[in-house]
């Protein structure tokens, strides 16, 4: 029989959906800010002159990232073993913090410690808000759910677009957007912690007398994960299509604002909107379809997902041949489409291959991994760029491994106990 609780169903739709909502707004902060650095490069760069070269701003995005990945597997760890909701608040508060200080800092050396302290803050939020949410939505809503919250996420990135324009402006400046982000989220971590609530516990009725599953140690809940080769495809699967992910988040401003020679307000808004807006479009598309696809087969997020994927290959190849800012922005919106797909599915995939127990640390560890290499690949796109590699031949290794990522999805195995407990048809 399905797992259940005991409320009410109404209740529990509705507090299901007020969890999204209440996190909707972390995620978008949650992004912002990392978005706002790549679109405010230029105005950076010229008020903190220590900075030098892109070879050291690409150190500082990839210094972010792996103080974000080495710290997610913890993070997520500490969600499944204690609580997803104190986790979630006690982030928010901290990295809004550090968003505050970074509107102070003056060098290159105060810049790093920033981001590596960001990196610290935030690894904690999206292991614990993504398990959290997948506990309140039991299979029929889930990939809805996970795609709304991204689309938090996406609007982040959309806002953080603009900022080239508020760092040019000479009534604000890039310090007073980090200063007033960080004010915000300190404010609305206060009532978050009391309005948020950690799921209640579901139970299988065929299995009532059965021993509640523990809470397993660090070595077995890692052990646990490793030995399971679905999760080892779905780590990869989600690790490659990221390098060129980061990549066109953390780089796009600036490539095109020097391959297209336009300004840099207008370099932010078309390397974010566009392919943002689209995103919200993919995740809404590729969040229903899954979601319907598994009341007729156990692989529907999987195929969902490989669908995204298949649509970011071309993508990625074209954004980096592209020969005018409309070609560059038409494959930008390509990848938002496929990207959609591909995000809100990962979490429900990850759901159907491990127990709930384990769900925030095998997100954790899929972070570890993905972002980790996704600093490696803002690092060495930095490089490239100083020693002016071509933009095609970048891109199309990246459009490579996409094509490996499809084989890879296809490839995972879902699990029917962890299906019925998702509450799937099949």
């Amino acid at each position: 029989m399905p797992m259940t609780d005991s409320r009410p169903a109404g209740k529990r739709f509705a507090t299901a959906w007020l969890v999204v909502a209440l996190l909707f707004p972390v995620a978008l902060l949650n992004y912002l800010d990392r978005q706002m650095l790549a679109s405010m490069k230029s105005s950076i760069m010229s008020d903190i002159p220590s900075i030098g070269t892109d070879q050291n701003w690409g150190y500082m995005l990839g210094q972010f990232k792996w103080v974000y990945a080495f710290l997610s597997p913890f993070a997520g760890y500490i969600a499944d073993r204690f609580s997803r909701r104190l986790t979630i608040c006690g982030s928010l508060f901290v990295w809004s913090a550090v968003t505050w200080w970074t509107g102070h800092v003056k060098t290159y050396d105060e810049l790093l410690m920033a981001r590596s302290l960001m990196g610290f803050s935030e690894a904690f939020y999206v292991p614990a808000a993504l398990a959290l949410i997948s506990d309140y939505h039991h299979g029929a809503t889930r990939s809805r759910a996970i795609g709304l919250h991204q689309m938090g996420m996406y609007f982040g990135q959309i806002a953080g677009g603009f900022g080239g324009y508020i760092a040019q402006s000479p009534d604000f400046g890039w310090r007073s957007a980090f200063l007033g982000c960080g004010v915000f989220g300190m404010i609305y971590a206060l009532p978050l912690i009391v309005i948020l609530r950690d799921a209640p516990k579901i139970y299988d009725e065929s299995q009532a007398d059965a021993p509640k599953p523990k809470k397993p140690s660090p070595l077995k809940a890692l052990g646990e994960l490793l030995s399971n080769s679905s999760y080892i495809l779905l780590v990869l699967y989600f690790t490659l299509p990221a390098l060129a992910g980061w990549v066109v988040r953390d780089w796009m401003p600036a490539i095109l604002q020097k391959q297209f020679n336009i300004s840099q307000g207008l370099a932010g808004v078309s390397a974010t909107i566009y392919w943002q807006v689209a995103a919200i479009v993919g995740a809404i598309i590729g969040g229903s379809l899954a979601d319907k696809w598994m009341h007729t087969n156990r692989r529907g997020r999987i195929y969902a997902s490989a669908i995204g994927m298949s649509l970011i290959v071309p993508a990625i190849f074209g954004v980096g041949n592209a020969g005018s800012l409309s070609a560059a922005i038409g494959f930008l919106i390509l990848f938002g489409l496929g990207w959609g797909f591909f995000d809100c599915n990962n979490m429900p995939i990850l759901c159907q291959i491990v127990r709930p127990e384990l769900r925030a640390t095998g997100y954790g560890i899929m972070n570890l991994v993905s972002i980790s290499c996704g600093g490696l690949a803002d690092w060495g796109f930095g490089i490239l760029r100083d020693k002016q590699v071509p933009l095609s031949l970048t891109f199309g290794i990246f459009a490579a491994t996409a094509i490996l990522s499809i084989v890879l999805v296809l490839l995972i195995r879902p699990k029917d106990e962890l299906i019925r407990l998702g509450g799937s048809a099949k």
